[in-house]
């Protein structure tokens, strides 16, 4: 089709001009003469049919609306040059630099000094070793302590190890020194002449070396173990030899895994006296068990079905006493509501081995008189519900019966000076073991928050319920355990923390001056303690640390008050070789 352009040029220029002139109507636009040299033909396309029709993916279809087009032909000059673009700049936070070593001093009152001294070096790619050396010390000053009250403790730590593709394995070195003195006199319950009192020499040295190693594989049937020899002993001539081996194995069988833990553990030693100068105390304990168990998992559902087979070998003196014992060891968890609320049950039992150097992280002030024998745990039932009340509020509940045959505690020694026995721990100041069997009812429930990055809280509780066979009372047993932390990031230099214990009655017996026994209950008590620390840069930090802040002369144990308000004041820093 033939197409004149010099008459579409016309009509454009004229409908442009109809429209700019429209525009003023107030105006008298006058009267014009256009001469038309040729009327306008308009003519018409061919006619074309949609071969397909388009699909309307919209769930209504909307109202078209009506456009309008304005075409204009007169090219527009522009003097706008764009400027080229650039991105905008983000500030970047300093990665944090991380060190490998620190060194830690602190100095309070009671002439207390705690210092820690890290180091570790990469010796090659895959090889590493490390050290720890520890030390923390008071001078006493307890107002009622007539005798002398300082403590050392000083441990140090050695580890090499190696990382390779297939498996890890590492090797420990240790020593440790502690020095307790028996303070706790009974002046309460006996009358001591002065010149008595004037004449103990309370202190008490421990000394520990132990070496040992792990091993872990991966993709393997051998899954790890551990294995460690050490030596106990102390300045009354006692000694204890401890040697542990548990490896572990990981049976895949069609889709499940079947877990097998093998136990050997011996435990003996020697004290030069028992409690009643009748002569020396030896004992040894050795306990092998293989403790199989099977996972099975499917959707929200796991569990783990499982059994412990023990076979004790022991001996007190010149009497044997060897034994067969089968436990349950029996976990199970479903998720009810996804993480938000998971629901767990299980029956555990074992042999617990038990050992002098155990008993005396427990309770420094214990006599080297003890008889030790292992702990039978026959079972720990319990159930539980734990989850999340929030995404950053977690809760756990659990309530549990445990029954244990054998259950140690610990229970004031009587004063034997009317006998004629002068050792540091004779007068009624040190603590023995006694056995019997313990039912336990237990009650615990925790929540812990992180109200943003900065702000986290803490606090747990567990309430219990003790039933004995042949014991008056569960000795040195606490009724109620609470405790509760909050850490606060001030400012990015800034940041501080306390937390607060509370422990329940409990119960000692105490020999009077007639030389009867009475059972006497230790008041409950809670700690207060706080922290604030300042960073003075990535590698120096400050702190004070604040301990019984309410200065509470509390007994942790029968005739043993505890140091009042106490501050530490330091310094961390850190730094690479």
């Amino acid at each position: 089709m033939k197409i004149n352009f010099r008459y579409i040029a016309i009509a454009i220029v004229f409908a442009g001009t109809q429209q700019t002139f429209a525009q003023k109507k107030d105006e008298n636009i006058g009267t014009e003469v256009v001469n038309v040299v040729k009327p306008y033909t308009p003519t018409i396309s061919d006619a074309f049919k949609v071969k397909e029709t388009p699909i309307i993916e919209d769930d209504q279809e909307k109202q078209k609306e009506e456009i309008k087009y304005n075409i204009f032909s007169f090219p527009v000059a522009s003097t706008f040059a764009p400027a080229k673009g650039k991105a905008a700049s983000v500030d970047k936070e300093a990665r944090e630099k991380y060190y490998n070593n620190y060194a830690t001093l602190g100095v309070g009152n009671y002439g207390t000094i705690n210092a820690e001294l890290f180091v570790t070096e990469n010796v090659s790619d895959t090889d590493y070793m490390g050290g720890m050396l520890r030390h923390l010390s008071s001078q006493g000053g307890i107002d009622a302590a007539k005798v002398d009250d300082k403590y050392y403790n000083t441990a140090l730590d050695l580890t090499y190890g190696s990382r390779q593709q297939g498996y890890n394995w590492s090797t420990d070195l240790g020593y440790q020194n502690q020095v307790y003195n028996w303070y706790g006199l009974p002046l309460e319950y006996v009358d001591f002449a002065p010149e008595t009192v004037a004449e103990v020499d309370p202190q008490q040295t421990y000394h520990t070396f132990y070496i040992g190693g792990k091993i872990q594989t991966k993709d393997s049937y051998f899954h790890d173990a551990s294995a460690q020899y050490k030596r106990f002993w102390d300045a009354y001539g006692s000694a204890e030899n401890r040697f542990f081996l548990t490896p572990s194995l990981d049976i895949p069988i069609m889709d499940e895994k079947i877990k097998v833990d093998f136990v050997a553990d011996y435990v003996g030693g020697t004290f030069e006296k028992d409690i009643n100068d009748a002569g020396d105390l030896s004992y040894s304990h050795f306990n092998l068990g293989i403790q199989p168990s099977l996972l099975y998992q499917k959707e929200d559902l796991s569990v783990q079905l499982g059994a412990g087979i023990f076979y004790s070998m022991g001996k007190m003196n010149d009497e044997t006493d060897n034994k067969f014992f089968v436990y349950p060891q029996v976990k199970a968890s479903y998720k009810v509501v996804g993480d938000l609320m998971v629901a767990y049950a299980g029956a555990e039992g074992t042999l617990r081995q038990n050992s002098y150097a155990d008993f005396v992280s427990q309770n420094p002030f214990v006599s080297p008189t003890l008889a030790v024998a292992p702990t039978d745990q026959q079972y720990d039932i319990y159930v539980g519900l734990k989850g999340k009340l929030a995404s950053t509020v977690a809760y756990n509940i659990r309530g549990s019966y445990m029954n244990e045959d054998n259950r140690a505690f610990f229970v004031n020694n009587a004063s034997l000076t009317s006998l004629g026995d002068d050792e540091g721990y004779s007068y009624g100041n040190s603590f023995g073991l006694v056995y019997d069997r313990l039912q336990t009812i237990s009650f615990f429930g925790e929540l812990k928050a992180d109200f943003s990055q900065k702000v986290h809280f803490g606090i747990n509780g567990t309430y219990y319920s003790y039933s004995t066979d042949d014991l008056d009372e569960a000795f040195n047993l606490p009724q109620m355990k609470v405790g509760a932390s909050l850490d606060v990031d001030i400012t990015p230099k800034w940041y501080a923390g306390t937390n607060i214990f509370f422990t329940g009655e409990r119960k000692d017996v105490v020999m009077l001056n007639s030389g009867d026994l009475e059972t006497v209950t230790l008041k409950s008590f809670f700690d207060l303690n706080a922290h604030l620390g300042y960073k003075y840069n990535e590698r120096l930090i400050g702190f004070l640390k604040l301990n019984n802040i309410t200065g509470q002369d509390y007994q942790r144990w029968v005739n043993y008050p505890v140091q009042g308000f106490q501050f530490l004041i330091g310094a961390s820093y850190k730094f690479n070789f």
